[in-house]
C-alpha cells in the first residue's frame, strides 16, 4: 500500500520533469548567460572585462535605444487599436449569422496568418515600391504623383499595415471562439426582454469578450514590442529611412550582428524585455482597476 502511495506521489514529477529540463536548458540557461553576457565589455585593451551595471546605465542613456522604444510605442498605439477593431467587427459579423459563405470569409481573414511574416513583408514592400509597385504604375497611368508608402512620414502607418493584415485573422479566431462558447440562454433572455441586436452585441457579447479581448491586447504588447522581420526587410528598399536603430528589436540584433557588440547587445535585449514586462503589468493592472466595482 505505502509503495502504491509514494508511486502515484512520484508520478506527477515524472510527468512534468521533460518540460522543466526543456525549459531549463532552452529558457533559463540562456536567459542566465545572456545576463552574464551583459555584465561584460569588450575593450581593445584588456580585452573583456566586468563592469557591473555600466552597460545598463549606457543603455538608459542611449538616444538610439530610446528613440527605437518611442517609435514602437506610437507605433503600438496607432496599430493595435485599430488591429483588436478589426478582429473584434470581423468576429461579430460572423457569429451573427447573416453572413453567406460565412466559412470561407473566415478563412479568407485568417490566411494572411498563414502566411510568414518575411514572405508579407517582402509582398508588401512590392507594392509599396515607388518606382515597380503597382500602386505607382496606377499613379503614372493617371499622371497622378505617386504615393510615398516608404516615406519617412508614411513608413510607421505603412508597417501598421502590414501587421494588421497579418495578425487581424488570428485576433478575431480568438475573439470568435470566446462568441461561440456564451451560453445560448443568456440570447435567449435578451431576446426575451425585447433587446435587439445591436443591444445584444453590446450588453451581452461585449462584457462577455473582455477576457478574451485582454488577452489578444497582451500578445499584442508582447508583439509589437518585438518588431523585427518586416523594418528589417524594408530597410532593404528603404535604407534612408529605416535605419539599424528604427526598433529596438532591430538595434539589438545589430549591435549583435553586425556591430559584434554582444553584451551591449545582451544588455539592451533585457532592457527590452523589461519594457515589455512592465506594459503587459500596465495593461493587466488597468484591466482590473476596470473591473473592480
Amino acid at each position: 500500500m505505502a509503495s502504491s502511495v509514494r508511486a502515484r506521489r512520484a508520478a506527477g514529477p515524472l510527468f512534468v520533469a521533460p518540460f522543466l529540463v526543456l525549459f531549463l536548458l532552452l529558457f533559463l540557461a540562456p536567459l542566465g548567460y545572456a545576463a552574464y553576457l551583459s555584465l561584460f565589455q569588450q575593450r581593445l585593451i584588456g580585452g573583456t572585462v566586468f563592469v557591473g551595471l555600466d552597460n545598463y546605465v549606457k543603455a538608459l542613456q542611449d538616444p538610439l535605444l530610446l528613440h527605437g522604444v518611442g517609435r514602437v510605442a506610437l507605433f503600438f498605439v496607432i496599430q493595435v487599436p485599430l488591429m483588436l477593431a478589426l478582429a473584434l467587427l470581423f468576429a461579430l459579423a460572423l457569429d451573427s449569422g447573416l453572413l453567406r459563405l460565412a466559412r470561407v470569409i473566415r478563412l479568407g481573414i485568417f490566411v494572411p496568418y498563414a502566411v510568414p511574416s518575411v514572405v508579407a513583408a517582402l509582398m508588401w514592400g512590392y507594392l509599396y515600391g515607388p518606382d515597380f509597385g503597382p500602386f505607382a504604375q496606377l499613379s503614372r497611368m493617371l499622371d497622378l504623383p505617386a504615393p510615398h508608402f516608404l516615406s519617412e512620414g508614411w513608413m510607421l502607418g505603412s508597417l501598421a499595415n502590414i501587421v494588421t493584415w497579418e495578425f487581424v485573422g488570428y485576433n478575431m479566431i480568438i475573439l470568435y471562439a470566446a462568441l461561440r462558447t456564451i451560453p445560448q440562454e443568456l440570447y435567449e433572455a435578451a431576446a426575451m426582454d425585447g433587446a435587439g441586436a445591436w443591444r445584444i452585441a453590446w450588453s451581452v457579447k461585449l462584457p462577455a469578450l473582455r477576457p478574451a479581448l485582454l488577452l489578444t491586447l497582451l500578445f499584442s504588447v508582447i508583439g509589437s514590442f518585438q518588431l523585427f522581420n518586416e523594418p528589417k526587410l524594408l530597410m532593404n528598399i528603404a535604407p534612408d529611412v529605416i535605419s539599424s536603430s528604427y526598433t529596438a528589436n532591430l538595434y539589438g540584433y545589430s549591435l549583435a550582428f553586425t556591430g559584434q557588440q554582444v553584451n551591449y547587445a545582451a544588455t539592451v535585449s533585457f532592457l527590452l524585455g523589461l519594457v515589455i514586462v512592465i506594459a503587459s503589468y500596465a495593461v493587466l493592472l488597468t484591466a482590473n482597476r476596470r473591473r473592480t466595482p
